[in-house]
This record gives structure tokens, C-alpha cells and sequence, in this order.
């Protein structure tokens, strides 16, 4: 598993500021909250976990740290973002 520490290190931690959220989706997967966001200018989702419910954030602007990772389902891979702190501008 990956550490936060190592990512930064690593310098595969990515910070990003005012980024619009074009669209907010939350999931219940047994006792979290999956979170998935798209960002404006990016194609790839953005994904975290909750233990509760939050306000959807699409339209808002955010301030996002994050760092590249994939997903494998049904033996296909895909790209996505793995959100390590999120907070609306």
C-alpha cells in the first residue's frame, strides 16, 4: 500500500486549486460514502470516500490534492485520480 509520505517523496502527490466540478456522484459501498467527481478539463474521475452523506459539489470550485492511480473491474483498466484532500474554494 501506498503512503502518503511516500507519495509526496515520490512527488506524485498533485495539488490543484479553483478546479470546477462538473459533476458529483455518491454511492453507499457497505459502511462508506464512494465519492466520484469530474473535474472541467479533465477526463478522468476523481474518486474518495465519506462515512456520511455531503452536499453535492458540482458546479462549486475546489481545491484538490491527489495522485494518480487505476481500477481494475470486469478485467479492464481503468485510469482514475485518488483524492486525498478535498475542499470547496
Amino acid at each position: 500500500m501506498t503512503t502518503l509520505k511516500s507519495l509526496i517523496a515520490d512527488e506524485k502527490l498533485i495539488h490543484s486549486k479553483m478546479k470546477k466540478v462538473i459533476s458529483h456522484v455518491q454511492r453507499e459501498s457497505k459502511d462508506w460514502i464512494q465519492n466520484t467527481i469530474l473535474i472541467d478539463g479533465y477526463e478522468v474521475p476523481f474518486k474518495y470516500k465519506r462515512k456520511k452523506l455531503y452536499k453535492s459539489l458540482k458546479g462549486a470550485r475546489v481545491d484538490i490534492a491527489y495522485y494518480p492511480s487505476s481500477e481494475l473491474l470486469a478485467g479492464i483498466e481503468f485510469e482514475m485520480m485518488k483524492v486525498v484532500k478535498i475542499a470547496i474554494s
